[in-house]
């Protein structure tokens, strides 16, 4: 069946589709040897699609891998930099391509989802889906009332456009300063920062705890583990997580001594049979 290129390579684990549509763009998708248009289109059984001469794998054979990454301050969050920063891909030795879901700011830290599903890489950083990210953030002055609301209700933006509203908690001083706990539906570009600037409360340091139903938990800057099968399932909306052992790599931790976790499509097709029985509400939570 023909699809979209760049519904094909985020599939692939390319990254977001937005991402692909930019690698079309820049020529550097081919199909059966000619160069690619933005929104043709392809069946990825049959066509021999590449990117940057390399072939994409066919979807029979395609499996995932799920990762949660204690990003660092001073990292990136891109598989790539042509200045030859440290990425967060380079935090993880792992062959084959990984991609981060969402972005977080060169001089934040926090959680990182790394992934080659582009299917869940759409879903989770799509504006319409609309899934939660929660942070603590310490702010250098101790904020009122007043600021709180302001934040919690909406802030026009330097650039004219209004955030969305957001939960915003006073969690404890920090000398003159001060932590909250912001959870967020939406992420522009250094949104935190430029919101704590208007509202005269400078940011000092950020903190990213969840992306959806997924937390950072016990993870240390530089240590990665992969997720569980529940929680990848409740990700994509099909189970509530169970609590399981978590093994976690890097950070002077030794690497993993077995090939990692992947998930096939025929895994991700079944999960939600293998998980049903146990499926229970997620409202109240």
């Amino acid at each position: 069946m023909e699809e979209r290129l760049q519904k094909i390579l985020s599939r692939a684990g390319f990254g977001s589709r937005r991402a692909c549509e930019e690698f079309i763009i820049e020529g550097r998708v081919k199909v059966n040897g000619q160069a690619a248009t933005l929104g043709q289109k392809a069946d990825s059984s049959k066509d021999a699609i590449t990117l940057d001469g390399k072939l994409i794998p066919k979807d029979e054979t395609q499996s995932y891998v799920y990762i949660a990454l204690y990003k660092p301050r001073n990292v990136l969050s891109a598989a790539e930099d042509q200045d030859g920063r440290t990425t967060v891909r380079d935090l993880i030795p792992l062959p084959g391509h990984l991609y981060p879901v969402g972005r977080l700011d060169y001089d934040s830290e926090g959680l990182i989802l790394m992934t080659n599903d582009g299917e869940l890489t759409n879903k989770l950083t799509h504006p319409r889906y609309g899934h939660q990210k929660e942070y603590r953030v310490l702010v250098a002055r101790r904020p009122d009332e007043e600021q709180l609301s302001t934040w919690r209700r909406g802030v026009v933006l330097e650039d004219g456009d209004k955030t969305a509203p957001a939960d915003v908690k006073f969690l404890s001083t920090s000398g003159k300063g001060a932590w909250l706990q912001i959870i967020m539906g939406e992420g522009k570009k250094r949104q935190i920062r430029e919101i704590g600037k208007l509202l005269g409360l400078p940011v000092v340091k950020i903190i990213r705890l969840r992306i959806g139903t997924l937390r950072l938990g016990n993870l240390k800057p530089r240590q990665w583990r992969y997720l569980t099968e529940d929680e990848v399932a409740e990700l994509k909306g099909k189970a509530r997580p169970v609590e399981t052992h978590k093994k976690v790599y890097g950070a002077n931790r030794s690497g993993p001594s077995a090939p990692a976790k992947r998930f096939s499509k025929a895994d991700d097709r079944t999960s939600s049979s293998r998980y049903g029985k146990n499926k229970r509400s997620n409202s109240g939570r």
